[in-house]
């Protein structure tokens, strides 16, 4: 044994000497490789992620150095004396609040609806903050290449469709429909003019630019006031004695392509799939897992709680089926486009009267009965 652990140390020795020699001179030498950008451009980049506020690596949790505007939170006045982590949550029918937590889920677009990554926030944290964390996470956790991400109007920000536009993947969110807001003129009615730099008002009155933004990230242009007070339409255009003015975002490229995306039947259907595939786990967490009310304190705590309720989500799924994929019915009707239906509700009735055409299982098989003589 000895000769044969000799003559294995001499063979490595004679494989990996030049390797050794030339880590040994690199060593000496002091060979510092950099990668990514150097100087000025290194420290920016420095001070940018410094600036940044990673939601996954805080657990979710409020940065509360940061303050828009002077703007106080109520979070900073009322204090929970058993979780000082949840924070006022206002009901939607009801004037009422009371602490508590928002639970976002990442799930995959398939009909299984695995869900990839779970993250529970204090309920004083906007919706639309964690999601560039929550997507770009689980594309880089599941080595995913995703075409297209969907998600209600909660999440259609400037800061979200922008950043999902350029990292190359669809924003099939729905936008805020600000026409629905106010009886006033939105910004449909008015046409830009990306040559002349300029909008034209529903009257043919142009609106200029007039200066830049930059807290809002935006382009302001305004029509004279002098031509709004005499137009017929001021009634229905503004209220200002200042006349008409309309924010141009400096994302607004993107903006324009998800908008162009509503009418197409790609975005229609994922949002049929979101309705079907995405909104009923959380109906099954909240209903079957408890999901409406934590037992465990702290943000911590009630993250690793959501994480075991989905990971059981995922392994009932998985036990339900295995090898094949899931088919409901109702999930097939919702993806495809809908159609009139001249018999009212008797597809229903069909389908409620349709048999399965497996045979049903047997408990038990008679067996023949042997006696020994």
């Amino acid at each position: 044994m000895e000769n044969l652990e000799n003559r294995l140390n001499e063979h490595l020795g004679e494989v990996f000497s030049e390797q050794m020699l030339f880590a040994q001179d690199a060593y000496t030498r002091g060979i510092a490789a950099v990668a990514g950008p150097t100087g000025e451009k290194r420290r920016a980049l420095a001070q940018k992620n410094a600036r940044q506020h990673r939601w996954m690596s805080e657990t979710g949790r409020q940065h509360r150095e940061i303050a828009r505007w002077g703007y106080r939170r109520i979070a900073d006045l009322r204090v929970s004396t058993t979780d000082s982590d949840a924070s006022p949550m206002q009901h939607k029918n009801k004037s009422t609040s009371r602490l508590g937590y928002q639970t976002h889920y990442v799930v995959d677009g398939g009909k299984a609806r695995v869900i990839l990554d779970v993250l529970v926030t204090p309920a004083e944290v906007t919706e639309n903050l964690p999601m560039l964390d929550l997507l770009f996470r689980s594309c880089f956790r599941w080595h995913l290449h995703p075409r297209s991400v969907t998600a209600d109007a909660a999440y259609g920000t400037t800061e979200n469709i922008a950043a999902i536009e350029k990292a190359s993947i669809r924003a099939y969110t729905a936008l805020v429909d600000q026409e629905k807001r106010t009886s006033l003129f939105g910004r449909d009615a008015f046409t830009y003019d990306a040559e002349k730099d300029l909008y034209t008002c529903p009257q043919g009155e142009l609106l200029r630019r007039q200066g830049y933004d930059n807290r809002e990230r935006s382009i302001r242009y305004a029509a004279k006031p002098s031509a709004c007070k005499a137009c017929a339409l001021k009634a229905r255009c503004t209220k200002s004695t200042k006349g008409r003015w309309i924010r141009h975002s400096f994302e607004e490229e993107y903006l324009e392509r998800a908008r162009a995306y509503r009418d197409t039947e790609p975005y229609r259907k994922a949002m049929r799939k979101r309705a079907v595939w995405v909104e009923p786990l959380f109906g099954e967490a909240k209903d079957w897992h408890g999901l409406r009310r934590f037992r465990l304190r702290r943000l911590e705590k009630v993250n690793a709680e959501a994480l075991l309720k989905a990971a059981w989500q995922n392994i009932k799924r998985l036990l339900a089926f295995g090898t094949r994929g899931p088919k409901g019915s109702a999930q097939v009707v919702a993806l495809r486009q809908p159609a009139p239906n001249p018999y009212g509700f008797r597809g229903v009735r069909r389908h409620r009267n349709r048999h399965s055409r497996r045979p049903g299982r047997v408990f038990q098989h008679p067996e023949p009965f042997l006696s020994a003589g």
